[in-house]
């Protein structure tokens, strides 16, 4: 059985495996950290352990990082994929499907959220489309929690406020 920091490294590179696209820190911090399996700092040092081995590559854009696994990763999580249990996997796939994040489609919508020198939070969605940025908004969050809520909401709302926009414009 494996320890509970190797745990989070499995949920991670299980996640990463069944998404066909990248996924922010938010975006992986959700998932395990609204349903109490660790804490913040301890994700945060998973995820930079397996950076650090390779099983994981890291792309930074603006303020955001994106994660894909590796074929590496993806070599151990073959061998150690039972590890994790049944549940925890259909909890995964549920969740990636609900997200929108296992989808092939062609347009993404990342949001992540970070700190801003003046100690405020700031979220920065965007929508992507073939591979062309068509919208990227920046916006202050009044507190942590509303900068979360934000970037889940996004993926599900961004057509509608990219209407808006659009709208308003022209």
């Amino acid at each position: 059985m494996a320890t509970p920091f190797t745990m989070y490294k499995l949920i991670i590179l299980y996640m990463l495996d069944h998404t066909e696209n990248t996924l922010t820190n938010s975006q992986i911090s959700e998932f395990i950290l609204d349903r109490g399996y660790t804490n913040y700092f301890h994700l945060q040092q998973a995820i930079s352990e397996l950076v650090e081995s390779d099983l994981v590559h890291m792309e930074t854009r603006g303020n955001t990082s994106y994660y894909r696994i590796t074929q590496d990763g993806k070599n151990t999580l073959s061998f150690f994929q039972q590890d994790i249990s049944p549940e925890i996997r259909k909890e995964i796939l549920v969740y990636m499907k609900a997200s929108g994040f296992e989808a092939s489609d062609n347009i993404l919508t990342p949001a992540d959220y970070y700190l801003t020198r003046e100690g405020s939070y700031c979220v920065k969605c965007q929508l992507i489309e073939k591979g062309n940025s068509i919208l990227e908004l920046n916006i202050a969050a009044p507190s942590l929690d509303a900068a979360q809520s934000m970037c889940r909401k996004w993926s599900s709302h961004s057509e509608e406020i990219y209407g808006k926009i659009m709208e308003e414009l022209l």
